[in-house]
């Protein structure tokens, strides 16, 4: 089982691709709606919208308990219980090391350029620093050097946190990749090192036994 986390725009086509490329490698994938108790995101007229009207009224702990439940759907409906995997972008980057964070289930995940650091308050009151020494999981943290959103001084203090720690997890920055460099439907597509990630991604999960190498 694979869980991918929608980015900010929620579940669009470029999720779905994911999603079916992962089927494509064997895996039960699943990429639950995660705003919809909010709203629907394709009619937000735009991003300041979006984030206004819907994801800043989503709750972290809804979140990871909806994904608690499409897991608990996914293994019901065919998927292994022992190999359970998580990625996300964007938004579901955050989440993802956040998830790893609390399903004790997940054997790896991969988070592409993840929010790492920001103001707590009740609806998201941890954020991936704050959880990098209590990973039920391993890892993959794939970011950009050039991502305006997502400063390197984080990153490299994520990383540093990590390795401090003696986790097994790592963090890969490309130099020159903004943020969404995997987004094939942006400008911000870097098709590079968005390959580059994906065979990262692959590697991850068959390392850790999501995936079969």
């Amino acid at each position: 089982v694979v869980l991918v986390v929608q980015e900010i725009f929620g579940v669009h086509e470029h999720i779905r691709d994911v999603a079916r490329r992962l089927a494509h490698l064997g895996c039960f994938a699943i990429a639950p709606e995660l705003y919809f108790r909010q709203g629907d995101p394709t009619r937000a007229q735009s991003i300041e919208q979006l984030r206004d009207d819907i994801v800043s009224k989503v709750p972290d702990e809804q979140v990871l308990a909806d994904l608690d439940a499409t897991l608990a759907w996914s293994i019901g409906h065919g998927g292994d219980a022992t190999r359970v995997g998580v990625t996300g972008f964007c938004w579901g980057g955050r989440i993802t090391w956040l998830y790893a964070a609390h399903q004790p289930a997940v054997k790896a995940a991969v988070a592409w350029y993840g929010r790492l650091a920001g103001p707590s308050n009740a609806l998201q009151p941890r954020h991936p620093l704050d959880v990098a020494l209590s990973l039920k999981a391993p890892v993959l943290g794939l970011y950009g050097g050039q991502d305006s959103g997502i400063p390197v001084g984080q990153v490299e203090q994520m990383r540093h946190a990590l390795h401090e720690e003696g986790s097994t997890s790592q963090i890969v920055l490309y130099p020159g990749a903004p943020h969404a460099f995997h987004a094939d439907y942006r400008p911000s597509y870097r098709a590079e090192a968005a390959r580059d990630g994906w065979q990262r991604l692959q590697q991850w999960f068959a390392r850790h036994g999501v995936v079969r190498a």
